[in-house]
């Protein structure tokens, strides 16, 4: 699988960041909510009898220095796990609390193409199933639960999750149960992952959920544009998140903010907050930046700035729908860069599926407090559709300079149901987005 030649327009945008991150000193982070941690203590996954050429089983020599680290006399000083340079063919295997897995230039961690001995565990709570399938759900291939203090790094080593058949199993329809996805952390706190390559993701790539305390930074996420739902950072349910400086382009969203599906994510309650999405760069044939569809347990305080997108479906996409119920409010995007997308920012009431048919119609999703300014698009086949429900419209909502070039005139917008408003928005938006004094008062206060 080959990365897409980046456009001129991009390549320039990039040098022109570059001169100003120069000179205005280091650019603005997030990252320092979870710092480096310096490891006394180091293991080689040499040490446990693995071989990296691609074709023996690590799975024992992983779980060996993993439970070596999980019964260190000192564990709370933690300890790094070093995998050298080669091909480390693995089945999943489970991270431990303390601990630095380290992956040094040239090392791939590999998963096995076994789908039929590949472990099952419970579906998330807040879905009530698997996302796929009903019941249960595959592990992810490197996984973590209830777990603290743990770096994912290196010198932009790869986890690669081989997922090749289980792409053409959910495109043959013979999954039996929802695909696994590459890294997931479940009820964790003060999460790293850094300059890592993550790619060929079975499902979704990295995955927090339930967490709190979650750094993203200097990664690299790749998945062919035609593998199924191979999202590149899904941070669910979870709070103090920071995503920054990172390359993805997958077959899905490359960021997707998500917090529960439909009356089982409504139940367990428990939103996705205080996120941070920042300096991302990349290509989905879906959304760039998205927020949803699973937004049950609501979703807050939600800051995107510094994005660049090219040949990508829609720019920006909140979605969620009826039957989710939860509260989206508190969204500010802005300084996004497009080239080359069919739709340039999508707002929208009716996109999802549901996990079953218990869902509750009267369940309707509150969409309010959206700030979406400074966004410059050229090759844009459709500026904007912002559509909210009948009987929950979108409100608050706040646009402001918004430039849009189509190929082929100027591309439009289409609203329904929303109430908001558009300032320095170029082609206009649509009149359900007029800068009435009031609602540009609001436009004002947001920017």
């Amino acid at each position: 699988m080959g990365i897409s030649r980046l456009p001129i327009s991009v390549f320039v945008f990039f040098l022109l960041s570059a001169h100003h991150h120069l000179s205005l000193g280091d650019p603005i982070t997030c990252s320092g909510i979870v710092p480096m941690k310096h490891r006394s203590q180091m293991l080689s996954i040499s040490d446990f009898g693995a071989v990296g050429d691609g074709t023996t089983l690590n799975t024992n020599a992983f779980n060996a220095a993993i439970d070596r680290i999980r019964n260190a006399k000192n564990v709370s000083v933690g300890t790094l796990l070093y995998v050298p340079r080669g091909v480390y063919l693995t089945q999943s295997f489970n991270l431990t609390s303390h601990m630095t897995l380290y992956l040094a230039h040239g090392a791939v961690i590999k998963a096995l193409q076994d789908t039929e001995k590949w472990p099952l565990i419970d579906p998330l709570p807040s879905y009530g199933r698997g996302r796929e399938r009903p019941g249960q759900r595959y592990i992810s291939f490197i996984h973590g639960d209830g777990l603290t203090d743990v770096v994912i790094t290196g010198k932009n080593g790869t986890i690669d999750g081989a997922g090749e058949p289980w792409w053409n199993m959910w495109r043959h329809g013979t999954l039996k149960f929802t695909r696994p996805g590459l890294v997931e952390f479940k009820n964790s706190t003060d999460i790293l992952i850094s300059h890592v390559v993550l790619q060929n993701s079975p499902f979704w790539t990295l995955h927090p959920v339930y967490c709190s305390g979650v750094v993203v930074h200097h990664v690299t996420i790749l998945a062919p544009t035609d593998s199924p739902n191979t999202d590149g950072i899904d941070p669910d349910s979870s709070s103090n998140v920071c995503i920054e400086d990172s390359y993805i382009s997958t077959g899905d969203d490359l960021v997707a903010v998500k917090s529960g599906w439909d009356e089982y994510g409504i139940a367990y309650n428990r939103p996705s907050r205080d996120i941070t999405i920042r300096r991302i760069t990349g290509s989905s044939p879906f959304a760039g930046i998205a927020i949803g569809s699973e937004t049950s347990g609501g979703i807050q305080n939600v800051t995107v700035e510094n994005i660049t997108l090219y040949n990508s479906g829609i720019g920006v996409h909140i979605k969620t729908n009826i039957g989710r119920g939860g509260s989206i409010q508190g969204i500010t995007v802005s300084g996004v860069h497009l080239e080359k997308v069919r739709t340039g920012i999508k707002i929208s009431g009716d996109t999802g599926d549901h996990p079953d048919d218990k869902f509750n119609v009267s369940a309707l999703p509150v969409v309010r407090g959206i700030t979406i300014k400074n966004v410059w698009g050229i090759k844009v086949e459709r500026a904007g559709m912002v559509q909210g429900l009948k009987d929950a419209p979108f409100t608050n909502l706040c646009f402001s300079n918004v430039t849009f070039t189509g190929t082929k005139g100027s591309p439009i917008w289409k609203c329904s149901d929303v109430v908001g408003a558009a300032e320095k928005v170029n082609p206009t938006a649509c009149p359900e987005l007029t800068s009435t004094s009031q609602q540009g008062g609001y436009c004002e206060n947001q920017a």
